[in-house]
């Protein structure tokens, strides 16, 4: 489902799939140079879709990408086709069921946002880890049993957490991941 193969040793393929992301949605090949969040997710109450409708705005001001996969409540779709329409050169929105486009999210994306109300398990953190897309989670559930926040002291940890149920907490904790994706 994924445009090219890759692994630690040769990150060639990632940016194949990331280009091959942005032109599956229609995105500019100058989102190339910026990081891409991804969501793939239920569009309901329970995956914090309220904290990004909350700051998807302050999101989109960033100099990043956002793509997403998802179908559901009525009033998040129609959130997201808003967003959509409003940032077609920022922001890549499918909404539907698409397992190729799944896989293509997870290879093209380099950070993978899931910021939960709760969370019982969760795969698509653990997805994100074996695609090497950071995923970026509220920590609750099981996305606080297998995601490891960076510690910049020791340079350990899998991905980034934030503990607040807010959308301020969730936009420090976005800063934070892109302030190292710069590096």
């Amino acid at each position: 489902f994924i445009a090219a193969r890759y692994d630690p040793e040769n990150l060639e393929g990632k940016a194949r799939c990331k280009r091959d992301l942005l032109e599956s949605l229609g995105l500019p090949e100058d989102l190339m140079n910026s990081p891409v969040v991804g969501m793939i997710t239920r569009l309901a109450d329970q995956k914090g879709l309220d904290l990004v409708a909350a700051c998807i705005d302050e999101m989109l001001q960033m100099q990043i990408g956002f793509v997403l996969l998802g179908t559901g409540d009525q009033k998040y779709i129609d959130m997201f086709q808003r967003i959509g329409a409003q940032h077609p050169h920022k922001a890549g929105i499918r909404l539907g069921f698409d397992n190729r486009m799944a896989h293509k999210i997870e290879a093209g994306s380099d950070i993978f946002l899931m910021p939960s109300r709760y969370e019982p398990c969760g795969l698509n953190q653990i997805y994100s880890l074996r695609y090497g897309t950071i995923p970026l989670v509220r920590a609750t559930g099981g996305l606080d049993d297998t995601v490891r926040d960076y510690e910049p002291a020791t340079a350990t940890g899998n991905g980034f957490k934030f503990e607040a149920y807010s959308a301020n907490a969730l936009i420090q904790r976005l800063k934070s991941a892109l302030e190292l994706y710069q590096n």
